[in-house]
């Protein structure tokens, strides 16, 4: 025990070490200081740690909250500094790998899909929103080319000009500018147009402080469909310090009933939910018991069969498109 203190205490020394130096920074855009101290600080969060941050004192408590600020504030720089680009190219599409995180993307939504096939079995949704899309909407655009290629997509965003740059992404693409929307929009502020998605992926940096996303996620509860599912993205151990961490109760508390809890453990940084919405918090009890009692569900990789059933859904899709055309 003594040696985990000793370990959590160099690590949050070191943290508060790169929040300082990030904090004088006098700009957030994209720059040799600023991708440096980032790396830094990611490279620091990464691996397996013993600290709780929910449990950090309060001095440390308000160094993770603006650290987190920070750290989002250089993600929406970077994500527009890197969109703006892509848009100059003919088809910006062809060349989202010049992202330096995008096989980050690449594996967060394949996670997400495996889960989702997992645990929410025969979903196979034809309308999904994404809250928090941003002005590089990476996860969007690979769940819809790589494995929802026949779903709509609605994307939500506050920020106008995020939804912008979001668009001009796409219109070389004559498929995806057809099923892929922008909206400027409060997710707290909706509530008819919740109710006709299938899946709903709720951004890590939505609601940045606790009591926040807990309003938005029982805002979802109350207007998403009976049996809808949620995504929701979190983070865990030293992670906590890039990402707000998402107690699963607070989900629960919001009319869901939770499926799962998954952790990464490799270049993942936001661990992920899945739930499902039920009909009331009293149905959740009596059908997810164990769930409603505080069992978090925290589960391993998903399997090999999880890709099978996701071939084999595709596969059926096909198929019955194929009959439908003839």
């Amino acid at each position: 025990m003594e040696a985990q203190n000793v370990e959590v205490a160099a690590l949050v020394q070191k943290i508060a070490g790169l929040h300082a130096a990030i904090a004088k920074l006098p700009s957030l855009s994209p720059s040799p200081d600023v991708d440096s101290l980032f790396t830094d600080l990611v490279t620091a969060c990464v691996p397996p740690s013993p600290v709780d941050v929910t449990k950090l004192g309060p001095e440390a408590q308000r160094m993770r909250e603006e650290l987190i600020r920070l750290c989002s504030d250089a993600e929406g720089h970077l994500e527009a500094h890197y969109s703006d680009m892509l848009a100059n190219f003919d088809n910006p599409l062809d060349h989202l790998g010049r992202f330096p995180y995008f096989s980050n993307y690449i594996n967060l939504s394949k996670l997400e899909h495996e889960l989702l096939v997992r645990y929410v079995p025969g979903l196979a949704p034809t309308s999904v929103a994404f809250v928090g899309s941003g002005p590089l909407p990476f996860s969007s655009l690979v769940l819809a080319t790589r494995h929802l290629p026949n779903t709509l997509f609605d994307n939500y965003d506050k920020c106008g000009p995020a939804n912008d740059r979001a668009r001009k992404l796409v219109r070389a693409d004559e498929n995806l500018r057809a099923r892929m929307s922008f909206h400027t929009a409060d997710v707290a502020k909706l509530t008819d147009e919740l109710g006709k998605y299938d899946v709903v992926f709720l951004a890590a940096l939505v609601g940045m402080a606790a009591e926040d996303k807990a309003k938005v996620v029982a805002h979802l509860g109350r207007h998403m469909a009976d049996g809808a599912a949620l995504v929701v993205r979190s983070a865990h151990g030293a992670r906590g310090f890039l990402y707000p961490i998402v107690d699963p109760e607070d989900i629960r508390r919001g009319g869901f009933d939770v499926l799962a809890v998954y952790h990464p453990d490799d270049e993942v940084i936001n661990s992920v939910i899945i739930a499902r919405k039920v009909d009331s918090y009293a149905n959740g009890l009596q059908n997810g018991h164990a769930h409603a009692l505080g069992l978090v569900p925290v589960v391993s990789p998903p399997c090999k069969c999880c890709k099978m059933e996701a071939s084999v859904l595709q596969k059926g899709e096909e198929m019955v498109r194929k009959e439908l055309s003839v």
